[in-house]
């Protein structure tokens, strides 16, 4: 049986899923206030479903001609199954779909498998924000990440926004 995955954008109505998800995956978690905030703005939200069932979700900014990645979040079940990739994979081709040109985002130094996984779709480091995250015992930097969408449609084909 072959698995159907599709996209939606988050509404109000998707919350309390996110926010079970949220809670689940991040020591230090968004709040719904960043959820309700995010869509108030008009941020692009959008959730992966697999049949009716939440796989991923995400949460990116638009800004003119750049596109921020706020949130980028798979459910712990299905993490390391190419369900990252396959959001980000989305979430820039709907920012280029969008007018952006280019692509922001910050890690944690920490998360490697999330730093892999930007290496691999184009990003590259431009900078470091200092204590950005808040973390066990302190605060922990970001890596700020970059990558120009010019060359998406080719890298992406059969994913469309």
């Amino acid at each position: 049986m072959t698995s159907s995955f599709t996209f939606h954008a988050m509404t109000g109505g998707d919350l309390d899923a996110v926010m079970r998800a949220e809670n689940r995956i991040y020591p230090f978690p968004w709040t719904r206030g960043n959820f309700v905030d995010s869509l108030a703005a008009g941020y692009r939200a959008w959730i992966l479903r697999e049949g009716d069932d939440m796989r991923g979700y995400g949460v990116v900014m638009p800004v003119l001609e750049e596109a921020q990645l706020l949130n980028i979040s798979v459910i712990p079940e299905r993490q390391g199954q190419g369900l990252g990739a396959r959001l980000l994979d989305f979430f820039m081709m709907d920012a280029l779909a969008q007018g952006a040109l280019r692509m922001f985002l910050e890690v944690r130094p920490s998360n490697t498998t999330g730093r892999r996984l930007y290496e691999r779709r184009g990003f590259v480091q431009i900078g470091r924000r200092r204590d950005y995250y808040p973390a066990h015992g302190g605060r922990e930097d970001a890596l700020v990440m970059a990558r120009d969408l010019a060359s998406i449609s080719r890298e992406t084909e059969g994913i469309r926004p």
